[in-house]
């Protein structure tokens, strides 16, 4: 597959052509020219420089934000009609993931922070996940793991959640030498900061990553694409503060719980650090002193060896679940659906997907325990594919009850 990638979120400029597993060409500018004097022509000394029929590319990976506003829209621009024009998908990739995906391998926690101004960054936490390929016995591949999405915030809270965390960090992107005084003021963990070559928006590593997304099936038409600014822009919030109406903690409280309240779809995905709280409390709302703390989420979270995905809906965490590799068996350790929203297939598409995921990670059985008196659950597991294999007598207390053993083993997979 032959992409072209295209990264204008930052002062960085930067186009990249990757074909297959090679880097063909990357051309990146820092320096104080605009993104619309100089992205085109960039353009046209890479086709002209590897003979490139602009016809024979089969995607347009671009950085959908956040950054700066003038520089995403030169590039979603460009983007867009050039997809337009050549009838190709394209692949959306935000922003600090891509910054992230630099350093590629890196088994730390790694948290690029971009300058958004105003005293906040662009930021998210995320860390690489080793996996050894089918057949192999000393090669290693890495998947990148979101431990937090990105999102904008103050440097406080961010270092913050860094702390809680409680692991060795490396820190990249224009927002470390804006804020290296205060940074090295308040982490409390080693930390380290990503050398020149590694550092901003990089060409090489948006395709790199856009490679895995095509793989995934994340593409889409020139017309469903639109940047992803995260906050709104200064004209905005200016009149937005001007104007005031509907803009105080009241009136968002209320808005809040008006969405919990619509009906929406139901989206599963990878659980971050911010969602630690609602996991915890669905918890603690379904298994009352069984629950696991927030603390044993977020160590959970942070393992190499664990997926944990939530369901979302109307921007409410209704469910949580979790599995650890322990030499290739998965142990489920968490499945929570919350009361007002059980019977609508919600656990059978968050386990589900938990089970594909967990392949990635190099699980091949699953295992689980469940009071043998929770007939739903059961249920669930059984139409999922796992079987029983025992009990233990009087594993559960308040009230006491055994514990059913379930395996979904390879060889019974469908």
């Amino acid at each position: 597959m032959k992409i072209l990638g295209i990264d204008t979120s930052g002062l960085v400029g930067t186009v990249a052509i990757a074909d297959g597993d090679m880097l063909v060409s990357q051309f990146s500018i820092q320096y104080k020219t605009t993104h619309s004097e100089i992205l085109m022509p960039m353009m046209d000394d890479i086709r002209e420089k590897i003979n490139l029929d602009l016809s024979t590319i089969d995607a347009i990976a671009v950085a959908k934000g956040p950054g700066s506003f003038t520089g995403l829209r030169i590039g979603s621009a460009t983007a867009k009609g050039l997809a337009l024009a050549l009838d190709k998908p394209i692949i959306p990739i935000p922003t600090v993931d891509a910054i992230a995906y630099n350093l590629y391998g890196v088994e730390k926690i790694i948290c690029p922070m971009m300058d958004a101004k105003r005293k906040q960054v662009y930021t998210g936490l995320y860390t690489f996940v080793p996996n050894t390929p089918e057949g192999k016995y000393f090669e290693r591949t890495f998947d990148m793991q979101v431990i937090h999405e990105q999102f904008a915030t103050s440097v406080e809270d961010i270092v913050s959640r860094i702390n809680e965390i409680g692991k060795p960090v490396v820190l990249l992107g224009d927002g470390i030498p804006a804020y290296h005084d205060e940074l090295e003021r308040l982490l409390k963990v080693p930390y380290s900061i990503a050398p020149m070559h590694q550092n901003r928006q990089s060409g090489a590593a948006l395709v790199a990553l856009a490679m895995h997304y095509a793989k995934e099936g994340r593409m889409i038409s020139s017309d469903e694409f639109a940047p992803d600014y995260l906050r709104l822009s200064q004209a905005e919030r200016e009149a937005k503060e001007k104007d005031g109406a509907g803009n105080s903690a009241d009136d968002r409280e209320k808005r809040k719980l008006e969405n919990r309240k619509t009906p929406g779809i139901v989206r599963i995905r990878e659980m971050t650090a911010e969602d630690i709280d609602d996991a915890a409390s669905l918890e603690k709302e379904n298994l009352g002193k069984e629950a696991w703390n927030r603390k044993q989420l977020i160590d959970a979270l942070t393992r190499d060896d664990t997926i944990y995905l939530v369901a979302e809906k109307a921007g409410r965490v209704v469910g949580v679940c979790g599995v650890q590799n322990v030499s290739g068996d998965g142990e489920v350790t968490n499945v929570s659906v919350a009361r007002d929203c059980r019977g609508e297939g919600i656990g059978y598409k968050m386990v589900k997907q938990l089970l594909e995921r967990g392949r990635g990670i190099g699980i091949k059985n699953y295992t689980l325990e469940v009071r043998a008196g929770n007939e739903f659950a059961i249920r669930l597991y059984e139409r999922l594919g796992f079987k029983s294999e025992g009990l233990r007598p009087g594993f559960y207390d308040e009230p006491k009850e055994d514990a059913a053993i379930y395996w979904k083993r390879a060889e019974l997979s469908e």
